[in-house]
């Protein structure tokens, strides 16, 4: 971090077995402090959520979900949960699109994506790598504009220049995230590379720090 002139992370793991979440999250709220900031864990097969939710909402600021991990389709099991997030005024962080480990259909794809928007119009949701990692077409055409965070990890420096133009034009740069995905990436060479685009300064800090900011409160 202090290499990369970064002052605050998000730090995220992700429960791939509901038997899992208590004991991630009791690790996440231990590491807790004001340069490292926890996005914990949730299960939508857990008993009992309700519970765990009302304790990541005194002690996080947001809760990973990835579903080709929690082998769940983000349009089906997890409405439920989604709900009570909703009431509760929590953040998501949602891995979305293809995933190295991906088989058939891809869980989170962005018409998969759309239904949860659609029925959850509160629901605060960042969605990782540009919102379906290598389905950016699919993603422009039908999330681009939509109420849904885009985060940039492991995507922005691999799209096509101009695809990635007809992002920021059609969605803004409001609702636009920097992510490294470390240990994935290189967080320094990701901010170096957003530094380099052809925006304005007021925009490559909305990316870098402000938008973030302003959606959890910071």
């Amino acid at each position: 971090m202090d290499e990369a002139g970064i002052s605050k992370s998000v730090v995220s793991s992700v429960a791939s077995y509901p038997r899992q979440v208590v004991s991630i999250n009791n690790w996440l709220f231990s590491i807790k402090q004001k340069r490292l900031i926890p996005f914990v864990s949730i299960h939508p097969f857990l008993d009992g959520f309700k519970d765990e939710l009302k304790r990541i909402q005194d002690n996080a600021f947001g809760i990973k979900l990835q579903p080709e991990f929690q082998n769940f389709y983000v349009d089906e099991r997890a409405f439920p949960l989604y709900e009570e997030i909703q009431k509760l005024n929590l953040t998501i962080l949602l891995h979305c699109g293809a995933e190295i480990s991906s088989q058939g259909e891809i869980r989170s794809a962005p018409e998969r994506v759309l239904k949860v928007i659609e029925k959850f119009p509160e629901l605060k949701i960042i969605g990782a790598h540009m919102g379906g990692f290598l389905m950016w077409e699919e993603v422009l055409e039908k999330l681009a504009g939509k109420n849904i965070y885009l985060d940039t990890s492991d995507s922005i420096r691999i799209m096509k220049k101009e695809l990635l133009e007809q992002f920021f034009e059609k969605h803004g740069f409001d609702k636009i995230i920097y992510g490294s995905d470390f240990p994935i990436q290189d967080p320094k060479e990701e901010i170096e590379f957003i530094k380099t685009l052809n925006i304005s300064e007021e925009n490559k800090q909305k990316i870098l720090s402000c938008n973030i900011k302003n959606l959890i409160n910071l």
